[in-house]
């Protein structure tokens, strides 16, 4: 990687693209004075091209001649990208379990461009996709695709009809730009505002984060709209805010709150206080758009992240590891015989890590819904095929301790 940076870095210091920029602009500006001249004098057209033609020439040439640094820049780059991250063959699509459930595919592309914002790319994908169905294919040793059910179509119906999901996250990026790009959080606390019991319900704490926020904008000269005021009126606007808003968080949130009250005590130096970090917090409002998005899709029973681009992610982390099981099981004459997980463990960072496992500590595999784990009176905990090997229906001792049971006081654990 350090050959990397140091072609960047190179590319950064020869690459003068101001100049060229300059350059470009100095034709332009050429030729917008020639068309003006000839609109108001069109009887000396000729003349005028005539007049541009050498000017003009010189001119390209000279941004071509600034370009030449970039262009040999990024010929060096590209090379050196491709001695570090050599180009490997993808693996077949012998075993591909999508191409049975194409609907679910155009499904998760339709919510991700809807979820991104991409409202008219959408509609078009969503109208093609409606005019063009796609017919399932299937996939040696997968299940069939669809043939009697229309569980399927159904599912991805919903997410086709995108009239109502585009106006839900239209308000969405309405919000979030208010947020991100204007500083102001009014809409974001009537959003939360309209939704507080549901929120409080999950436990969120998005409108204490909100209305905490407003009141640091408020304490260092902002109004409740973004805009800048008198600074010295600053701490007063934040008092009387405190004073109406944060009764309904006293409860849950007495220790922050009595800590943003503590504030005021020092609102002459409140760069040297214990309570800088409130103030002076470069990503609070990316936090709070964070979680605003966060709530926001949960309400709408979706989760925070695009699933496609979780699933083209943890796929690009996976895929050197399947390269890899792949050549060794053709060196082996081997088959992967295992349908419902992967015969080797794929590192996914701990954020992909989205439900919890159990591993039966006597046969060391993962629990699954026909083999769930089994908690014994004792409380240890095994998978249910180790606990049917161990009893043969009989009351049987415990592989962890002194304690004996029978099968049928075993309780099934959910996790």
């Amino acid at each position: 990687m350090d050959e990397l940076r140091e072609q960047i870095e190179l590319l950064q210091g020869s690459a003068n693209l101001a100049t060229s920029i300059d350059d470009v602009q100095k034709t332009i500006e050429l030729l917008t004075a020639a068309r003006a001249k000839i609109e108001t004098e069109p009887h000396k057209a000729p003349i005028t091209l005539a007049t541009l033609q050498s000017p003009v020439k010189a001119s390209l040439e000279v941004a071509q001649k600034d370009l030449k640094p970039a262009y040999f820049g990024l010929n060096k780059y590209g090379k050196a990208l491709d001695k570090k991250f050599k180009d490997k063959p993808l693996p077949t699509a012998e075993n591909d379990a999508l191409s049975s459930h194409p609907h679910l595919i155009n499904r998760a592309i339709a919510m991700h461009l809807l979820r991104e914002g991409q409202f008219s790319v959408a509609s078009t994908f969503i109208d093609e996709a409606n005019r063009n169905p796609p017919h399932p294919e299937p996939t040696p040793g997968t299940p069939n695709p669809y043939l009697n059910d229309s569980w399927e179509k159904d599912l991805a119906k919903d997410a086709l009809d995108s009239k109502k999901l585009q106006q839900h996250f239209g308000a969405m990026y309405h919000i979030l730009h208010e947020l991100r790009q204007q500083r102001n959080l009014r809409p974001a606390i009537e959003w939360a505002r309209e939704r507080s019991d549901v929120l409080e319900a999950r436990g969120s704490n998005l409108e204490f984060e909100l209305c905490r926020l407003q009141f640091v904008c408020l304490f260092v000269g902002q109004d409740e709209n973004g805009h800048m005021t008198e600074s010295a009126e600053g701490p007063f606007r934040a008092w009387a805010y405190a004073r109406s808003e944060f009764g309904p968080f006293q409860i849950r949130y007495a220790k922050e709150v009595q800590q943003l009250m503590g504030s005021m005590a020092y609102w002459q130096n409140i760069v040297d206080s214990p309570y800088r970090q409130y103030f002076y917090n470069e990503s609070a409002w990316e936090e709070v758009a964070l979680s605003f998005t966060r709530e926001f899709c949960s309400l709408l029973g979706l989760s925070a992240d695009s699933p496609l681009y979780i699933a083209t992610t943890a796929g690009a982390i996976a895929l050197p590891t399947l390269l890899k099981l792949q050549n060794i099981m053709k060196e082996k004459r081997t088959e992967w015989t295992t349908q419902n997980e992967l015969p080797v463990e794929i590192p996914l960072p701990p954020s992909y890590h989205f439900h919890s496992i159990f591993v039966c500590p006597v046969s060391k595999e993962q629990a699954t819904d026909t083999n769930p784990p089994m908690m014994m009176p004792c409380g240890h905990v095994i998978a249910k095929e180790s606990l049917d090997r161990l009893s043969k229906g009989a009351r049987f001792k415990c592989p962890y301790c002194p304690n004996e049971s029978h099968p049928r006081d075993a309780r099934t654990v959910f996790l």
